[in-house]
């Protein structure tokens, strides 16, 4: 789901036995495309199903070696339309023909990546204002950014960065202007990105003894079924129901998109999120959530000209490849229902595991708390009281997380953890973290100390400060596992590690203790889970992890807010 590398689920799905020949890559095609022709003919008397734009080969180009391998199914062609100059066998390098729109077909068809040195070389700049973990705490930054009369766009060239808008900052004077003017006001880690292009990566592939090039290419199927393979060593692939199409992004590389209707991209999400040995309502909760984040959350990859990302920074997609009967069955009873507070969707945040105590959103990151993601204990039961016990005291938070019973979660890997990192470890982790962010505190040689300096009411660390033999260094929110490897959530504290050879005061490390996995904002998939297996119902464990919130019909009352 959303965010950083997002937290995922714990309950992995069950891996499926491989093909044992090529014509097996496409078993079951007769089912899916009967569940497909049922969905359809469900929609038509309710208007037209949407469409989502996602992203499921982002940085194709990235390397030379990069290749993709699209293929039809069984008695089903490749239909590609681009717009591209053609170069056959026996025209030397110079000849070719003047662009113009071509059509062919193929049963498969290999993308490869060449080198084109260009003519006269490219200048690529753009101002980077700042670099965050999340899209969340980027989307917030854009908005402070523009409150400054900074025109934004955000961009995930790796991290989420906020770029100051290239079509109105077209120029090397203006982009120069505009950096001086924020690092005269503090803003340091702002810089321009700038790099002199010799040559590009162009996609080509051959079809006939034909080969063509395009820097976009439509690939469409009768059946509506392709099977994409990435690299040499994927033998079986993915299958994708709906289009693809290879596109330009704002990197310099190629992003393959699948253009696919909501309720199908659901049946690649559901199982690869919420797991598949888990109780039906569960997962009736998991498919309501995924479907109102994949509504809400379709802004995300505008400056790339498409939605969603098929991994953890939005939701795992993996197309139609090992669907499940019983995510199905959720899907299809749940058709069109979304999660809304006062008729709006709702922010539809969740994580692998809470650790026994959700998160409000500014626990984790920069921007507005929503009125239906609280902290709450993560628990049928009544094991802590937060108001009386608030977990921003470290004596009741360590109490707190050395608690093993009564979660919905108790009995889980992720619940409870321990981790150790030795002081060298813990240097190695955040110089590279901070020489990344360009920040001018990286030129540290040595870690002496970290300590928490400031806790939410529900546990989250808010702060956390770090002594260096160069300098104090603050650390705040999701930043913190960005900096370190070792915590696989902001709830946790701190144990110091002696070595007792060198003497009492030798430091030699810390233990991360610490409970859940991912930022623990709204519906913890475990918890979730849990509850289900306790008898709750789908609509009774979304209130709970979102109170006040109301199930309802997309287009039926809801709009995104």
């Amino acid at each position: 789901m959303s965010h950083e590398p997002r937290a995922r689920s714990n309950s992995s799905p069950s891996a499926s036995s491989a093909p044992s020949a090529p014509s097996a890559l496409f078993c079951g095609v007769l089912t899916i495309a009967c569940w497909m022709g049922l969905a359809s003919a469900t929609l038509a008397a309710r208007g037209e199903e949407t469409q989502l734009k996602v992203g499921v080969v982002q940085r194709f180009g990235d390397e030379l070696t990069d290749e993709l391998t699209l293929q039809a199914t069984p008695g089903d062609r490749l239909q590609l339309k681009f717009n591209s100059p053609t170069q056959t066998q026996n025209q030397t390098q110079n000849q070719t023909v003047r662009p113009q729109e071509t059509q062919l077909s193929a049963s498969n068809v290999k993308l490869v990546v060449q080198m084109q040195t260009l003519v006269t070389p490219v200048l690529q700049e753009r101002v980077v204002l700042s670099t965050h973990r999340s899209f969340e705490t980027a989307e917030d930054a854009a908005k402070q950014w523009r409150a400054l009369g900074i025109e934004t766009e955000i961009a995930q060239p790796e991290q989420w960065q906020v770029w100051a808008k290239r079509q109105v900052y077209n120029t090397p004077f203006l982009r120069r202007m505009l950096l001086s003017s924020v690092q005269l006001q503090g803003k340091k880690t702002a810089h321009l990105d700038s790099r002199i292009l010799q040559q590009v990566p162009i996609v080509s592939w051959e079809i006939n003894g034909n080969r063509y090039s395009s820097d976009r290419l439509e690939v469409s199927t009768n059946k509506n079924l392709i099977q994409v393979r990435q690299g040499k060593e994927d033998k079986y692939g993915i299958p994708f129901a709906g289009k693809l199409q290879l596109q330009p992004n704002a990197y310099g590389t190629y992003t393959l998109v699948n253009d696919v209707p909501l309720e199908t991209y659901l049946r690649g999400v559901v199982p690869h999120e919420i797991g598949r040995n888990v109780s039906y309502a569960a997962i009736e909760a998991q498919t309501i959530i995924a479907r109102t984040y994949a509504l809400r959350n379709l802004r995300r990859f505008a400056i790339d000209g498409y939605e969603l990302s098929a991994d953890t920074h939005c939701q795992v997609y993996v197309g139609l490849k090992d669907t499940d009967p019983n995510a199905d069955r959720a899907i299809l009873a749940t058709r069109n229902k979304v999660l809304t507070y006062n008729n709006e969707l709702v922010d539809a945040l969740y994580s692998s595991t809470t650790g026994g105590v959700t998160a409000v959103f500014s626990d984790v990151w920069n921007g507005a708390d929503k009125p239906y993601l609280k902290s709450l204990v993560d628990s049928a039961y009544s094991v802590w009281n937060l108001s009386r016990q608030s977990l921003a005291d470290e004596n009741n938070f360590q109490r707190f997380i050395n608690m093993q019973r009564g979660f919905n979660e108790a009995g889980t890997r992720l619940f409870r953890w321990r981790r150790e990192s030795s002081i060298e470890q813990l240097t190695q982790d955040l110089q590279k973290f901070l020489t990344k962010n360009r920040s001018p505190l990286a030129n540290f040689s040595r870690i002496q100390q970290i300590q928490v300096t400031q806790r939410s009411p529900g546990g989250r660390i808010l702060k956390l400060a770090v002594q260096t033999d160069r300098s104090n260094i603050l650390l705040e929110k999701d930043e913190i596992r960005s900096a370190f490897s070792s915590p696989r959530s902001t709830l946790f504290y701190l144990e110091p590690l002696y070595d007792q050879t060198k003497g009492e005061n030798a430091l030699q490390g810390y233990a991360f203790v610490g409970g859940g996995l991912g930022h623990g904002v709204g519906l913890s998939q475990t918890g979730a889970s849990g509850l289900a297996k306790q008898g709750w119902k789908s609509d009774r464990i979304l209130n709970f992890y979102y109170p006040g919130t109301q199930i309802r019909e997309w287009g039926v009352g809801s709009r995104e807010s």
